[in-house]
């Protein structure tokens, strides 16, 4: 799946499921949120905080999906191409880090 058809995706589930969009304001809202609870399951699995019980059974695959979700929202209804986007991104960072990272001591 490339992101292309994720956007159309989601385009088609709101058209489908959801009614609307949610608006920008409401969809960057939850878009926190959802990333919080990505941010709670890394701390608590990965970090130093210890894991509540309540917490141990959470998938943090289905909480980054959840923020991919709305990321496809947002590029959807502000009319971003995010694949291009995204590849623009890349282009940049290759360019722009490749002998940085290389050179970082700290990644040795």
């Amino acid at each position: 799946m490339n992101i292309e058809n994720a956007q159309k995706q989601v385009d088609d589930w709101i058209k489908n499921h959801g009614v609307r969009y949610f608006n920008e304001l409401t969809n960057m809202a939850q878009l926190t949120e959802e990333v919080g609870e990505v941010a709670r399951i890394i701390a608590r699995r990965y970090g130093e905080q210890s894991e509540k019980e309540s917490d141990k059974n959470k998938d943090l695959g289905e909480e980054l999906a959840d923020v991919l979700f709305v990321v496809l929202c947002l590029a959807n209804q502000t009319g971003i191409d995010l694949q291009d986007a995204f590849e623009k991104k890349l282009d940049i960072k290759t360019k722009r880090d490749h002998n940085r990272h290389h050179n970082n001591q700290k990644l040795k």
